[in-house]
């Protein structure tokens, strides 16, 4: 996986994730998720490598809850610092412009997540598929039994309900599963086909 920059806000997202879903759970979390660090943005790669690996101990699906609210918190809370002018000109858009205008959208702000993330976007018919390259979701050392980039299939569901884009999605393989990169298929609540092809790196 490329090397980069964990940033301040999949830090802050985990821990108010991991405090909904596993409230019980958060002050062990918080030996690496703790308070300096969120304020400061100073949580580095191994600290976020040690939660999301006890985070996939957890009983009763906890991983997949926490990466998936994680998720799409980190998109909420980015898309709200979004300039008003980008917003309007992404919501204003035909359908099937629009879709590649809002996962452009999620792709940046996995970056901001994560600045070794990249991801590849492309619109498909009544949906698009979400190809990530790298994350550190799913940088594991073994071959794990189940994907692990929820986040990013919640990150793209999210933003895309914020541009008036409802959908539903699910992750076809996973880089942590054995695959070459992470590939999330979106497939859009519309009755018209979208037909542009948008790429995001």
């Amino acid at each position: 996986m490329t090397e980069g920059h964990i940033g301040r806000l999949v830090a802050a997202s985990l821990h108010q994730a991991i405090s909904e879903a596993l409230p019980q759970r958060l002050d062990f979390y918080e030996n690496w998720l703790h308070s300096e660090g969120l304020r400061d943005g100073s949580i580095g790669r191994a600290p976020m490598m040690a939660v999301l690996g006890f985070l996939r101990t957890e009983d009763d699906d906890g991983y997949d809850r926490v990466v998936a609210r994680a998720g799409a918190l980190a998109a909420e809370w980015a898309l709200m610092t979004l300039p008003a002018y980008r917003r309007r000109m992404v919501t204003w858009m035909p359908g099937r412009f629009r879709i590649g205008a809002a996962l452009r959208v999620a792709a940046a702000i996995a970056e901001i997540v994560d600045s070794g993330s990249r991801l590849r976007v492309r619109s498909r018919g009544v949906g698009a598929e979400v190809e990530v390259i790298s994350s550190v979701f799913c940088s594991v050392r073994g071959v794990q039994p189940a994907p692990l980039c929820g986040f990013y299939r919640a990150l793209a569901v999210t933003t895309l309900a914020h541009f008036g884009l409802p959908s539903t999605a699910q992750v076809d393989r996973c880089r942590a599963m054995g695959a070459g990169s992470c590939l999330i298929t979106v497939t859009l609540e519309m009755t018209r086909p979208i037909e542009t092809t948008a790429a995001a790196a």
